[in-house]
This record gives structure tokens, sequence and C-alpha cells, in this order.
């Protein structure tokens, strides 16, 4: 499986790089939290708990609480793909978190990022 390298990657270690992207632009580590909990479902406390047990990409969203049901609505490019063409359904829940932290850097309102 060509995505088995960051299905298999630590979440935590990318965690940091999201908050990191976000700062560089003026947001902060509550906003990337509020994005990623409205994607997962995990609540804060859960998240941290994700991030302290080093789980990999793969059972951070298998062990997530419930992804949105507005998640389908989050359309774009990300790394060169359309994030709502992404057949593989694991690398389309990475790929919407990358394109909402995207959205979050590039100065997006956070009513749009959280699509409401």
């Amino acid at each position: 499986m060509a995505n088995e390298r960051i299905f298999k990657t630590p979440f935590s270690a990318v965690y940091p790089l999201y908050v990191q992207k976000a700062e560089r632009k003026g947001r902060t580590k509550s906003e990337v939290d509020t994005v990623i909990c409205w994607l997962t479902g995990y609540d804060e406390q859960g998240l941290q708990s994700q991030i302290s047990k080093n789980v990999d990409f793969e059972t951070f969203f298998n062990e997530a609480p419930q992804i949105n049901p507005n998640a389908d609505k989050i359309k774009g490019v990300i790394c060169g793909c359309r994030v709502e063409e992404i057949q593989d359904p694991l690398m389309q829940k990475i790929r919407w978190l990358d394109k909402l932290v995207d959205e979050l850097a590039k100065g997006k309102p956070m009513d749009k990022i959280l699509r409401k």
C-alpha cells in the first residue's frame, strides 16, 4: 500500500507541525484543536490523550468518536489532489484535516472552516 507510511506516522509527530503552520500565520493552537475536534468528534481531553498515547494516523481516525457529518463539504486541492475525489477513506480523512489546517493558516474565518 503506497499510503502505508503516512497511515503509520504518529499523529503526535505531525500535530506540532499543524500548530506551527497556523501560528506562523497568526492563528492559535486552540484554533487548530477546534478544527481537529470538529472533524473527529474528539473533545479536548480525548485529543490530548491520543497525542500523549503517540497513536498513528490510522488509529487516530479509527478511534475518532464521530467524523463530522459536514466533512463531505470540505472541497478543494491539497497536496495536488482534490480532497473530494480521494478514494481511500483514511487518506481522505487525513487530507480533510490537512485542508482545514491550511484554510486556518490562510486566514479563512472559523465559521467557514467549520462549514456552518
